[in-house]
């Protein structure tokens, strides 16, 4: 080779090198550019399809699960505060409770597979664990805990009302973000609902002696079961099933994989903000019935465990009943404090709100505490 060719070739390898690591990137089986011969692509270009996204602040719904209780703290403070500050305004979410709630379900029942409920159903122990913790140990706690109470018969009725009757809705939910086994939960709702129907008139009788000549109707609890139950986890299903067949459907089923968060602290902000006026105008009468919702609180999930721990559950389903323990029927049960007769039923009407919101601050605690302490 000549003197010219040799002096050349360098010059030609480097060509060469970099023509090769400029195309590099747009094949699969080329490494791409190194820092040293970095370049810069037209906008349409994409480096490579499966490149880790930017790790910026973009937020995940890992985060927003992982900050969910200072998210539902923020939105109760937020709901005190305009309960408080524009009361006359804030009355009119009470309209808002019953679809607020139907919206956290359908969220969440999206987050279920439907096709293990069926399964669910025949986990014997987990029934009999969760009859056992609420239609044996819980009303005898509640017989306990408020014969203090015989002397206000009105809140009396109110705290009977509420503390004998297993939550249906969101206990779901609760169950869920604490780690416990949320379909079973679901698949026993219908059980819950039957047997608190069959029962809380002759626990009534019992605990209220003289009192006790008061009707109850079962229209609400059905009518909860429905709207609150039945048709968001119809639609949920209609939705799944859809998100098979539908690029469409398919998006909006993972948009709403992020709404279970946001949806609960809607539900906090509309309760709380339309009651907690109510609650304080009647707060001096309602002194003696929050001892015992205390109480409750923090009694009802040990009884809830036992009964878990007799029936030998595995965790996720001692969670399971530990929660259900502790979560009340309050917002199914208001409208039977509403339609008791007219002197009884403003002050049982706020006993019963009074449970919603003590219950409400106490599951922002469970749901951290319980996965720690049930293991």
């Amino acid at each position: 080779m000549s003197r010219k060719g040799r002096a050349a070739a360098p010059r030609l390898q480097l060509h060469h090198r970099n023509r090769r690591d400029r195309f590099a990137v747009l094949s699969r089986h080329k490494a791409a550019p190194t820092k040293k011969h970095d370049i810069l692509l037209p906008s349409h270009i994409t480096l490579c399809p499966s490149a880790p996204p930017s790790t910026g602040h973009t937020l995940t719904r890992e985060q927003l699960e992982t900050h969910q209780v200072p998210i539902y703290f923020a939105a109760v403070l937020a709901a005190v505060t305009f309960g408080l500050l524009a009361s006359d305004t804030a009355r009119h979410l009470q309209a808002l409770v019953t679809p607020a709630i139907a919206v956290l379900m359908y969220a969440m029942f999206l987050q279920i597979p439907f096709l293990d409920l069926r399964q669910s159903l025949g986990n014997r122990r987990f029934i009999a664990a969760l009859l056992l913790a609420n239609f044996v140990l819980v009303p005898l706690l509640v017989w306990a805990i408020t014969r203090g109470l015989v002397e206000h018969p009105t809140i009396l009725m109110g705290a009977l009302l509420v503390l004998l009757t297993p939550c249906i809705d969101y206990v779901v939910v609760f169950t869920h973000i604490g780690k416990g086994d949320s379909r079973l939960t679901l698949a026993a709702t219908p059980v819950l609902l039957l047997v608190q129907l069959a029962l809380l008139p002759l626990y009534l009788a019992l605990m209220l002696g003289d009192n006790s000549n008061v009707a109850i109707s079962i229209t609400p609890f059905v009518e909860a079961f429905v709207l609150l139950i039945v048709l968001p986890m119809v639609l949920a299903v209609l939705t799944s099933a859809g998100a098979r067949r539908s690029r469409t459907v398919s998006t909006w089923n993972d948009a709403w994989a992020w709404m279970p968060v946001p949806a609960m602290a809607l539900v906090l902000v509309v309760v709380i903000a339309s009651q907690i006026a109510v609650v304080l105008r009647d707060f001096d009468r309602l002194l003696p019935v929050i001892p015992v919702y205390i109480g409750f609180m923090l009694l009802a999930p040990v009884l809830g465990f036992v009964a878990a721990r007799l029936l030998r559950l595995p965790v996720t389903e001692a969670r399971s009943v530990t929660f259900s323990a502790a979560t009340r029927n309050s917002l199914v049960v208001l409208p039977l404090a509403l339609a008791l007769p007219e002197e009884m039923r403003g002050l049982a009407a706020a006993a019963v709100i009074t449970q919603t919101l003590v219950e409400l601050v106490c599951e922002l605690v469970y749901v951290r505490a319980v996965p720690l302490l049930v293991r």
